[in-house]
């Protein structure tokens, strides 16, 4: 179908634009050797997964569903897990399905790491390497804050048993959120200077996610340096688990102006058939302010509105953004880079259907994923 035939609101995967940050990363393998993993919590449209497995070398997951998904959908891929905490009873099937796992705690690595290096898998322990270098708007994601639940520090790490330590195959850290290749440069700084005397004892390190590679102003060479340090350095493997850059600008929101209201003295809101609390959560739990074609920041343009969506919370604004014409009732306006935490975090409240799902391949979309009554019902 065309995108005059899409029913709105919908998610578009552009398939084009995904393929081109695959082709990127791959390069960086390609170059350094590295092993890089979809971070499913950011994107999770399965429908791609067999492109993504083309490039990239598996998928990390945060819990028994993520890695139930990877081991249907991405077959003979590599299949890593972590949690903060395991539930015992996932345990099996976990260590069934999964090729990696890594532990939050020295407590999680007693209680499971024994049985998970019987079943064969590869045994980690997430880091806190105590360094933050999350800008202060971001402080909602950073793992280094202090009273951090996420990793273990170089005191606990010294004090644990020496048999739990000799379980251990690699050390993983994730600091980052968005950022640069200066950043983890940073971080693994610290963490090098840090862990540098079991490094030797291991055979992987894995760099987390959050690493923005597929931006156009992002490092890449110093990214690739920090590579070849650790593996050429010790000897280790090398991951990296970014789930943003995957599919960054590489999806867009379709919806639809219901209403614009006019109010005196006032900015002119225009209601539209999306919702940031439902469909694009982020925008209010970052917060952050979506890019929109063809708009201008407030007052840039000729015409500006509040834009919001139609559910009862008072605080379901996208943002404000401007235009060179005036908004209308019907028209159609797209959000971009809206593939990355939208379709894996959006729900129903208020009863708010949930986006179809399109895939994009030129100028063609066909239709993924449609949802109805059904699915808001099943879920209650």
């Amino acid at each position: 179908m065309t995108a005059e035939q899409l029913h709105t609101p919908c998610y578009v995967i552009d398939r084009d634009r995904l393929e081109e940050n695959l082709k990127v990363l791959r390069g960086v393998m390609d170059r350094t050797g590295c092993r890089i993993l979809l971070a499913q919590k950011a994107f999770s449209c399965y429908a791609v997964y067999p492109l993504i497995s083309q490039y990239l070398c598996g998928a990390t997951a945060s819990g028994l569903f993520e890695a139930r998904l990877c081991h249907e959908e991405m077959p003979g891929r590599e299949n890593h897990v972590f949690s903060p905490a395991f539930r015992g009873e996932d345990m099996p099937e976990i260590l069934s399905i999964c090729d990696h796992i890594v532990f939050n705690s020295i407590r999680q690595l007693e209680l499971f790491g024994a049985r998970a290096k019987e079943a064969g898998l590869q045994v980690g322990l997430r880091i806190n390497p105590q360094i933050s270098t999350q800008p202060s708007e971001h402080a909602i994601y950073d793992p280094c804050a202090p009273g951090s639940r996420l990793g273990v520090t170089l005191d606990e790490f010294r004090k644990a048993p020496a048999n739990l330590v000799a379980l251990l195959d690699g050390l993983h850290f994730h600091t980052l959120c968005e950022q640069n290749s200066d950043d983890l440069e940073t971080t693994l700084n610290g963490f090098e200077q840090q862990f540098r005397e079991w490094l030797p004892q291991m055979k992987w390190v894995n760099f987390g996610g959050g690493h923005h590679i597929t931006r156009a102003d992002y490092d890449i060479p110093r990214l690739e340096r920090c590579i070849k340090r650790m593996s050429e350095g010790y000897g280790l493997t090398v991951y990296l688990e970014p789930g943003e850059a995957i599919a960054l600008n590489a999806g867009y929101l379709h919806t639809q102006v219901l209403e614009v209201q006019h109010h005196a003295g006032a900015m002119d809101i225009a209601i539209l058939d999306t919702s940031a609390a439902c469909h694009m959560p982020d925008v209010i739990e970052m917060p952050y302010r979506p890019p929109l074609r063809d708009s201008g920041l407030a007052g840039e343009k000729a015409y500006t509105y509040r834009l919001g969506g139609p559910t009862c919370l008072s605080g379901d604004i996208i943002g404000e953004y401007s235009f060179d014409s005036p908004l209308k009732e019907g028209q159609t306006i797209i959000f971009e880079d809206m593939a990355i935490y939208s379709m894996v975090k959006n729900n129903t409240f208020n009863g708010m259907p949930l986006p179809a799902i399109y895939l994009k391949q030129g100028s063609n979309y066909t239709l993924l994923k449609s949802f109805n009554y059904a699915d808001f019902k099943s879920r209650l």
